[in-house]
């Protein structure tokens, strides 16, 4: 049976962290899935056509990670995609206690799926999206946190 672990995440944007959690995983599983979330509550910064893309062109040499977008639970979305496991990243303490609550609720939707953490890489620890979304906003160059190039403008 393969083991499939689903990595979701707004991902806006994706960045070196969640790149090492994707590398990392896939010492783990035979393949990982990048789910980006919709959140009708939210406005991306960056369109998520363009974020699928420019994940899908940062993987393009690793055929065991696909990247897709859902609109739905993400402990039902794990169950569509036959993926048992749920990987997510930790910078820090506060990150485990948000984490650990949406654990315990995954596992009551879909019993099956176990939440796996892996611990930011400590050079990558102080990247967040909000922080890059930010700089961005204001002109600043980003791409040492990203893998991939932005080629658009600030928004």
């Amino acid at each position: 049976m393969k083991r499939i672990a689903l990595f979701p995440g707004s991902f806006d944007p994706f960045t070196k962290g969640h790149e090492d959690i994707v590398l990392r995983g896939l010492r783990l599983f035979d393949e990982v899935v990048i789910g980006i979330g919709r959140n009708a509550r939210k406005e991306r910064y960056f369109p998520l056509e363009q974020m699928m893309h420019l994940i899908e062109e940062a993987f393009r040499h690793y055929p065991a990670v696909r990247v897709m977008s859902y609109d739905d639970l993400t402990a039902n979305v794990a169950r569509k995609e036959g993926a048992t496991f749920l990987l997510r990243g930790l910078r820090n303490t506060t990150d485990f206690e948000y984490e650990n609550g949406i654990s315990q609720v995954n596992r009551y939707v879909y019993e099956e799926v176990e939440t796996v953490f892996l611990i930011t890489s400590p050079h990558l620890a102080p990247i967040s999206s909000s922080i890059i979304r930010d700089l961005h906003r204001y002109g600043q160059q980003v791409d040492e946190f990203l893998p991939y190039k932005l080629v658009n403008q600030p928004a």
